[in-house]
């Protein structure tokens, strides 16, 4: 038996994945390098995620990651070690005492940039570094390094478009690269696993997981696939069978026509580096063989999703406040936001009499996800028809959304409710009716999510008149949708 103590820790947290993970590739590594095992752990952290309204459905798919991620490593002789901490105060605690125990030293990790966290890691440094040799932190969560696109001044970009024109010229200068995978490392001796399992759970993957999550109130997530595995197919399919039509199909929401990868980037089971990789190659062979300029449209559109995303974490970086509930533009914090429980409850249940947002929201409490066209309907009307608070709703998406993710979240109910960066303009609010009528024309999406308007045709389904809706048992709208936009117009006309 080996008489070895010492070893690497690599920490994950939004990075729930094997290959294109920078502070993964260096811990092994430096485990390669220096002969030490390398153990993985990740941190449990119940009140937390209960603060920062972690969907049930959400934590349930991280439940199933985490069994998907363990059962990968201990096919390459590591093992996934789960540490509880109910509160970020508690992590350096935990850390320091998993640290001592396993004898490591240096711990790698990636980055993670809103307020509490960046808080948590600076006091995870300031107790671990007098006990071990080093901490090593990687920048992974956005495709381009947060900080690195700048104005001419060396200010970060408030609007989107001179964003993206800046970051498309960074890669086309320096081309985006995957990180290799880990290389393979010396399998933990039984006295350090020993010493892991008294500090954290047990070496067992899959009962530490059942044990950690059987206290917390979940909503099963198996209708969607998880695992690092699944999360390479569902992308491989998306770039081999929809991709090309994603320009036109993707505002459809009775259509699959959507990646519906979201879920993956949220918990880091893919990056969004694979994506852009793996979509820019594609667009590359199709150009090469002369595919028309539809087909390869399909994936620019796409790729200036990924952009998005990006400009929400890069702004969300350069902006604390915007994690702490605070709107971009200051002055829209002195709107008057209405006070209307009865409306933000009907709205949350599906029952506003508005057939396209009431489709949405049954969605979304159905399924745990919502088409990306409805959630900015949805969002709208919540802020300008209902006048409701963006962060009202905001946190109800956190609360519900598989693939709840803080920046693009808080960037999308922001944009929608010209609050944010580059909003839509306070003036511009979409008529649902109208949306309904140009993106679900034949009302197939609605009949599927509010089967009592089944039967109408094809013109009434998106506005039923009155005696329909009685035949229906279907409300009347609880906003006249023409008054509401006025009165949400002349608000921020109000503010100067």
């Amino acid at each position: 038996m080996s008489d070895q103590k010492a070893c690497v820790l690599h920490w994950f947290r939004n990075d729930l994945r094997l290959a294109d993970n920078p502070a993964l590739t260096a811990a092994a590594t430096r485990a390669a390098d220096e002969a030490l095992p390398l153990l993985c752990c990740f941190i449990i952290c119940p009140e937390q995620w209960k603060q920062h309204d972690e969907a049930p459905i959400k934590l349930d798919f991280l439940r199933r990651t985490l069994w998907e991620l363990g059962k990968a490593l201990e096919e390459r002789g590591n093992y996934l070690f789960l540490l509880t901490a109910n509160t970020f105060s508690e992590v350096p605690d935990v850390l320091e005492t998993f640290v001592k125990a396993i004898d490591a030293q240096a711990l790698f990790f990636n980055e993670e940039y809103w307020v509490n966290e960046h808080r948590r890691d600076q006091a995870v440094a300031g107790r671990l570094l007098p006990v071990m040799r080093s901490l090593h932190s990687y920048r992974d969560q956005s495709i381009l390094p947060v900080k690195s696109i700048r104005t001419q001044a060396g200010e970060p970009y408030k609007v989107f478009t001179p964003y993206k024109r800046s970051w498309l010229e960074h890669t086309d200068g320096s081309p985006i690269s995957l990180w290799p995978k880990p290389p393979q490392t010396v399998t933990p001796d039984k006295p350090l696993v020993a010493a892991a399992n008294r500090a954290a759970t047990r070496a067992d993957t899959a009962k530490a997981i059942a044990e950690v999550f059987a206290a917390l109130e979940l909503t099963d997530s198996t209708a969607w696939a998880a695992g690092e595995d699944a999360a390479h197919d569902e992308l491989e399919a998306f770039i081999d069978s929809r991709a090309e039509d994603y320009d036109t199909l993707r505002d459809k929401p009775a259509v699959n026509g959507t990646s519906q990868i979201s879920r993956f980037l949220a918990n880091g089971t893919l990056s969004g580096r694979q994506c852009y990789v793996v979509a820019t190659e594609a667009r590359r062979r199709l150009k090469a063989e002369g595919a028309s300029e539809h087909a390869t449209k399909g994936f620019t559109t796409w790729i200036s999703e990924l952009i998005w995303r990006d400009f929400y974490i890069h702004l969300m970086t350069d902006n604390p406040r915007l994690s702490m509930h605070q709107p971009f533009k200051a002055d829209t914090d002195q709107l008057q936001w209405n006070e209307d429980s009865s409306g933000f409850e009907a709205w949350c249940e599906g029952r506003t009499g508005i057939p396209l947002v009431d489709a949405a929201m049954r969605q979304l409490k159905q399924t745990g996800w919502m088409h990306n066209r409805l959630r900015m309907v949805t969002a709208m009307f919540f802020t300008k028809n209902l006048f409701l608070d963006w962060r009202l709703g905001e946190r109800y998406f956190m609360r519900n959304l598989v693939d709840g993710y803080l920046p693009s979240n808080n960037g999308g109910w922001q944009w929608s409710a010209s609050t944010g960066t580059d909003a839509a303009p306070y003036f511009r609010v979409f008529n649902p009716v109208s949306q309904s009528r140009s993106h679900d024309p034949d009302g197939e999406f609605i009949r599927r999510f509010v089967p009592e308007l089944a039967d109408l045709d094809n013109k009434s389904i998106h506005d039923p008149g009155k005696a329909q809706r009685k035949a229906c048992d279907y409300p009347e709208a609880i906003v006249d949708l023409k008054t509401t936009r006025a009165l949400a117009i002349e608000r921020f006309k109000n503010l100067g």
